[in-house]
């Protein structure tokens, strides 16, 4: 339950390229940079509360790891996947229905921090958060 809390966007690594890689176009990478993302999680057991909050949309998602769902991106990219716990550590493996690639997310907690870390293609970045 390490993840239950509210969490704000600090800094990000890579972020642009990444979002560059998704497809994302200039203007959106560049709004998307300052997005003021903030994440609330709520875990019980093996669900999930999440809600999504930026300058862009607010979204609730409700999940159970190992159970996949469908899930739309802020750009409209849809998407559908699982999340599971390994060790210590939030995994998603999401397939893109537009192309079949995969995006794999990461939410690790490193001291006082959330850490979020995409890949796609090759290609990856992170996202870290402070409780806020």
């Amino acid at each position: 339950m390490a993840f239950n809390g509210t969490w704000k966007v600090d800094r990000n690594e890579n972020y642009e390229k990444f979002m560059e890689e998704m497809g994302v176009n200039m203007v959106k990478r560049k709004l998307a940079s300052h997005d003021n993302l903030k994440i609330t999680l709520e875990q019980t057991g093996d669900k999930f509360q999440v809600k999504e909050s930026s300058t862009f949309r607010t979204l609730e998602i409700n999940f159970t790891l190992g159970v996949t769902f469908d899930y739309s991106l802020a750009d409209g990219t849809e998407l559908t996947g699982a999340w599971v716990m390994e060790g210590d550590t939030l995994k998603g493996t999401f397939t893109r229905k537009d192309n079949g690639k995969v995006l794999t997310t990461t939410r690790n907690i490193v001291g006082d921090e959330l850490v979020q870390v995409y890949s796609y293609e090759g290609v990856e970045a992170k996202r870290i958060f402070k409780r806020g």
